[in-house]
């Protein structure tokens, strides 16, 4: 017995209403420039310049201009009556952000670190500037508090310099205070470091524990 199968196809047709034309172009607009985005609003900022970094800052004075100006397009001048150095916005410049990573880049420089190494705060978006006091960890006083700052230098800064070179950060221990630049992760490595130097371990066995803790962040990366 045979059956004969008759295949039907069904063809679907579209209609396409002949009362709607072509929509129209989407629109396009330019991005809005910095002084547009503030409405049109000059935005400034302020660092104060201490007794201290008055000379230093009257040295380098060119080095901080010429990339606060010529690469980043924020104005930048030296309020001598007030000793602080003003920053603010101009119709070039690019982004909203420079303003605010020249003042982290003029105070990062007030705080003791040199250009060199303050300079990455313009270039790089995850560097911090973070600051600390020795009597924040541990309340010392007279010669207790003169020994901890000397573990933590070490003997011609070798200690510091062994915590910034395994850690991947710049330290500046200013009297009773630390300042540390780098990204968040690297921080938190070189402040856990510094912290044991204060509480009173030896150098021998903050170093064995920072190969650990860089070899892991290694690892990781």
């Amino acid at each position: 017995m045979q059956s004969n199968e008759a295949t039907t196809s069904m063809d679907v047709e579209a209609v396409v209403p002949s009362d709607f034309g072509t929509l129209p172009m989407k629109p396009k607009f330019e991005p809005l420039k910095a002084h547009e985005m503030s409405d049109g609003r000059v935005q400034f900022r302020k660092v104060n310049v201490p007794p201290h970094r008055y000379s230093p800052l009257k040295k380098s004075w060119m080095e901080l201009y010429t990339p606060v100006y010529d690469q980043m397009k924020v104005d930048i001048r030296m309020n001598l009556k007030a000793r602080r150095v003003e920053l603010k916005t101009r119709v070039d410049t690019p982004d909203v952000s420079n303003l605010q990573k020249c003042a982290d880049f003029v105070h990062a420089f007030m705080l003791g670190f040199d250009v060199i190494d303050a300079i990455a705060l313009l270039r790089l978006d995850e560097l911090y500037v973070e600051s600390f006091e020795i009597k924040d960890v541990k309340t010392l006083r007279g010669e207790h508090l003169s020994r901890a700052i000397g573990r933590l230098s070490g003997k011609g800064g070798k200690t510091k310099f062994a915590i910034e070179n395994a850690t991947k950060t710049r330290i500046v221990i200013a009297d009773t205070k630390i300042h540390i630049l780098g990204s968040f992760r690297n921080i938190r490595v070189a402040r856990d470091s510094l912290c044991n130097l204060i509480l009173g371990s030896p150098a021998g066995k903050v170093y064995s524990k920072l190969r650990a803790v860089s070899a892991r962040l290694a690892e990781s990366l």
